[in-house]
């Protein structure tokens, strides 16, 4: 691989999608199932499964996450559109805000419906503000679609992108240090379910401005990653050995850290796979990754004890291969059902994947 990669405006589209389809399959190791509650889980702690799970959950799972939030800024900041508010509102309650309350609807129904009718081990509704605040997040992250809030925070910010992207440099920088604090502080909720999702989002309007991605894509493949291999390290020894303990504020400060090494690592690495012979084939994955975000942990629910019946659940043997295939899982079943609907249901398709999936 060449040690610097010339920037073109082609590349780093590709670039785009591909790094959505890395980040948003990583993030189903984070919510990979494993057939054991949390005493169990607490008893495996430290097991040679456990380390492994915490190492996928970390390196691909929450540290990928954040480079989807930098692109939606980056994306905002791109587009002429976005000046404009009530069509940018309508857009975006269109492609995220909608779907969120659909695919919400959709995992109450699901999962609590095969809950109360099979007895799976799922969230039931408690009364009828548990269900309005499972479906529009208002004050509390999902008990089954944990994943949502992501969507919830995202459309937020698109709410304040028309300000934002009026804002000189200075001032962005001064929002995105409050939002980065925040999260060191962990303040956000109910405003802000993540406020490292406004960090990012911030960072990605500014490395827009600065061209900070091509700065990045020209960077020795070693070199981009070092920051994250170092840092990750340390994280992976806090999360395996140390645990969840005191010195929070340290703790918090340490994951934002680790965050902002994993967004120019992974931008690095979709940047060296939309040169690579993987391209076609990540391409192609990529209009089901939104699709994918959404549904994955529906399908977790549902289909993880099935398959878990199979390869046992987590401390048996042949558990670590299906921890390990768990994304690529997902993914089959996710592309089956989204060609299905753009064939029968190509409306429902188009919204259900933000507008990604059309009709064949």
């Amino acid at each position: 691989m060449p040690q610097t990669i010339p920037v073109d405006g082609a590349r780093r589209s590709d670039a785009i999608s591909i790094a959505r389809v890395i980040c948003i399959l990583g993030v189903v190791y984070v919510h990979a199932w494993t057939g054991q509650n949390g005493e169990a889980l607490a008893a495996l702690r430290g097991s040679g499964q456990d380390n492994l799970r915490w190492t996928l959950m970390e390196i691909f799972g929450r540290s990928a996450v954040p480079l989807l939030g930098l692109i939606s800024g980056w994306l905002v900041a791109a587009s002429g559109r976005t000046r404009n508010l009530p069509s940018h509102v309508e857009r975006k309650t269109r492609t995220i805000l909608l779907p969120m309350i659909l695919w919400n609807l959709l995992a109450i129904l699901f999962v609590s419906g095969a809950a109360w009718l099979f007895g799976l081990s799922a969230p039931q509704p408690q009364s009828l503000w548990w269900i309005i605040d499972e479906v529009l997040i208002l004050t509390r992250n999902p008990d089954i679609d944990v994943q949502m809030p992501f969507l919830r925070d995202l459309f937020l910010c698109m709410l304040a992108a028309p300000l934002f992207v009026r804002l000189p440099g200075w001032m962005l920088a001064l929002i995105g240090l409050a939002a980065g604090a925040a999260h060191i502080a962990g303040m956000g909720p109910p405003v802000l379910m993540r406020a490292s999702i406004l960090f990012f989002f911030i960072l990605g309007i500014l490395a827009r401005r600065n061209a900070w991605e091509e700065t990045v894509a020209r960077l020795p493949f070693l070199l981009a990653l070092l920051p994250f291999a170092l840092l990750m390290g340390a994280q992976l020894y806090r999360s395996i050995t140390v645990g969840d303990g005191g010195w929070q504020v340290t703790q918090r400060g340490l994951d934002l850290a680790v965050r902002i090494a994993a967004a120019i690592a992974f931008w690095r690495i979709a940047w060296a796979l939309a040169g690579s012979v993987a391209r076609g084939l990540l391409l192609r994955i990529e209009p089901f990754a939104f699709f994918l975000f959404c549904a994955h942990l529906i399908l977790i629910w549902l289909g993880g004890p099935v398959l878990g019946a199979v390869f046992g659940p987590m401390g048996s043997p042949f558990y670590p291969v299906y921890l390990i295939l768990q994304p690529l899982i997902v993914l089959a079943v996710v592309v089956m059902i989204g060609l299905a609907l753009q064939r029968v249901a190509p409306g429902l398709a188009t919204f259900l994947s933000g507008g990604r999936l059309r009709a064949r």
